[in-house]
């Protein structure tokens, strides 16, 4: 029994080298693009380290199949299973070595790893052969068959183990058959924490390249498959030609001129961004909710300026992320920000300010590996990122992590410390099932969301102590703080999930910097979450013509319109009304439109996320 439990470890251990070889293989060839990024060989090593545990979770895939033969050979033993074993090592390592060869032809000109999409271009190989150069195409051929040959003799000789006949041990099976697939299970998820392992767990770096490095090829090609099959080369919601999808959209973003009204006193403020987690308009006494909920928001408001009529694009945290740093709409089926090879053609605000000399920070009290978001903040080139596994133990934490309070008062010690001027954004947590946060519950209504608006009340009395230290310091009077939520929640009204007042939330901008005639003022028109990009850009006077997804939300021209997506829809909201189409029954929940503009307004929602769609297949 000894020598099945010891073949299979050996497997294991074979995969877990072959990674780091296709790793070393992947260095090696793009050395002097590293070098020219500047970094350093403790940066490079780093790559090996930060790369074990989704090399580990990608072993347990490819061991699947192996432990199959396995437990069949605890009952029946015949050197045909050792025979097949090795022929599925051979073509797995063939693949995976292909895999590995094209990333390398691919990495100089698409700065990332191989995606799923690439495999559009196999129905013309001509074409794609006529992209490389012949010394490049002779070179990769003969790494890929110096690397499946080398790796597939040092299988068979010291790795692969022939299992002897052994006289049956039938509890020694029943045990292999109850444990090993439930082991293997936990080790291809990442372990037993609730989000499974994504490819943010090997993100460490700010230069891209050693990011892309320390992910595995296996397991990234895995993820782009689940998230795009569905929709490889064909636009699930293709509802008209494109040229005349094009035509609609680009007439609905057309902006007659740029007359922006300024509201700050500065054009180089401290930006703080507060990412309220799951905040509905609901909690917001002057956007329609109960009074109570959240008192302090209610205060800032003030001595700031509270956009009224403003939706999430999406239902999801880390289509939020793309939305508000890129100005780039959350869409249904899937998110431009879980997926490297996407979001790495996206400009960030976090960008802008980085070329203008602001040291920018990133916080939040759980872990980013949730939605692929550590990688997507990496991409931003936040200068620091704190999360969860950066405190220790004297810190008050939930089952999801720091609580806010704990995780603010940080972020203030911090700034108290950073070089100015600075751009930092915090993530709230506490406001997330399931609301185990350190305060007793305040109000005693809500019925089934009772829990959730008392975590709001927590997180908004967090937020008021916060501000009130941070009135203390000398960097408050030039700073611009912005607080708005990631997506909606039902709230204590049970709104329908698709109809447009689950979806609706807040957005503040207040502080010293905001000039005393706007203080206190409500900004009714129709917009996104994903306007915020473009309306802090142009404040800064800061070039935006890479967000053009975003409306500036301060030039009284700008079109009004607000959009969201569920999962297969969206909804489509114009000041004479609004649809909710399900375009996966091909359903309208919802259309109040006077009939006169009825088939104008549902075109222009249907055109606005087929062509969001088609540019995020673009990707």
């Amino acid at each position: 029994m000894k020598q099945i439990i010891y073949a299979f470890f050996r497997q294991i251990l074979f995969w877990m080298l072959y990674f780091a070889l296709a790793r070393t293989v992947f260095i090696v060839y793009n050395i002097n693009l590293i070098r020219v990024e500047g970094v350093n060989i403790q940066e490079v090593f780093a790559s090996y380290w930060h790369a074990l545990h989704l090399d580990f979770a990608t072993t347990c895939y490819f061991m699947f199949f192996p432990l199959l033969l396995i437990l069949v050979q605890t009952v029946y033993q015949h050197r045909i299973l050792g025979k097949i074993n090795r022929v599925y090592t051979f073509f797995a390592l063939l693949l995976y070595s292909l895999l590995v060869s094209v990333e390398l032809g691919i990495y100089p000109e698409w700065k990332t790893k191989l995606p799923f999409k690439a495999f559009t271009y196999l129905s013309n190989p001509t074409e794609v052969y006529d992209t490389v150069s012949t010394s490049m195409f002779f070179s990769l051929i003969g790494i890929f068959v110096a690397l499946l040959t080398v790796s597939y003799y040092a299988y068979n000789k010291w790795f692969y183990t022939e299992v002897p006949g052994y006289r049956r041990n039938y509890l020694f099976s029943a045990a292999m058959i109850l444990i090993t697939p439930v082991m293997l299970f936990i080790g291809a998820r990442g372990g037993v924490q609730q989000i499974p392992i994504n490819q943010s767990e090997s993100y460490y770096s700010l230069h891209n390249i050693m990011n892309i490095a320390a992910v595995n090829s296996g397991f990234n090609l895995f993820i782009s498959a689940i998230e795009n099959y569905k929709n490889i080369g064909k636009n699930p919601y293709a509802f008209f030609s494109q040229e005349e999808a094009a035509r609609t959209v680009n007439h609905i973003l057309k902006t007659e001129r740029d007359s922006t009204t300024y509201v700050l006193t500065t054009k180089r403020p401290n930006v703080v961004l507060l990412i309220l987690e799951s905040w509905s308009a609901d909690l917001i006494e002057s956007l329609g909710g109960e009074p109570g909920i959240t008192p302090e928001f209610h205060e800032l408001e003030k001595e700031g300026i509270l956009f009224t009529s403003l939706w999430a694009t999406g239902p999801r945290s880390e289509q939020a992320m793309g939305s508000i740093f890129c100005g780039f709409p959350a869409h249904p089926i899937s998110s431009v920000t879980v997926q490297p090879e996407k979001f790495s053609k996206l400009t960030t605000i976090t960008h802008k300010f980085n070329e203008l000399g602001y040291s920018t920070s990133f916080y939040f009290g759980g872990q980013l590996i949730y939605g692929n978001i550590k990688g997507f903040m990496l991409h931003n080139g936040f200068h620091r990122i704190t999360e969860l596994k950066d405190f220790g133990t004297d810190v008050i934490k939930g089952k999801l992590g720091v609580h806010d309070e704990f995780m603010l008062a940080r972020q203030l010690n911090d700034l108290n410390r950073e070089k100015q001027p600075f751009f930092s954004a915090l993530f709230t947590l506490s406001s997330h099932s399931p609301y185990d946060q350190p305060m007793k519950e305040v109000l005693e209504w809500g019925d089934n969301e009772r829990k959730y608006i008392n975590s709001a009340y927590y997180t908004d009395h967090s937020i008021g102590d916060f501000i009130r230290n941070a009135r203390k310091q000398p960097w408050f009077k030039n700073t611009l703080f912005i607080l708005v939520a990631d997506h909606s929640h039902n709230s204590y009204r049970n709104w329908s999930f698709s109809t447009p007042l689950y979806h609706k939330i807040p957005l503040l901008m207040f502080g010293d910097v905001i000039k005393e005639e706007f203080r206190g003022k409500k900004i009714d028109r129709l917009s996104n979450q994903s306007d915020l990009a473009s309306t802090l850009l142009h404040q800064l006077e800061i070039p935006a013509g890479e967000f053009h997804w975003s409306k500036n939300l301060f030039n009284p021209y700008s079109p009004q319109f607000a959009y969201y997506s569920f999962e297969e829809g969206l909804g489509w909201i114009r000041p004479s009304g609004h649809f909710v189409y399900d375009a996966n029954v091909k359903h309208f929940n919802e259309v109040s439109i006077p009939d006169q503009e009825r088939d104008s307004v549902i075109r222009e929602g249907k055109s606005y996320l087929q062509v969001l769609f088609e540019e995020y297949m673009s990707y």
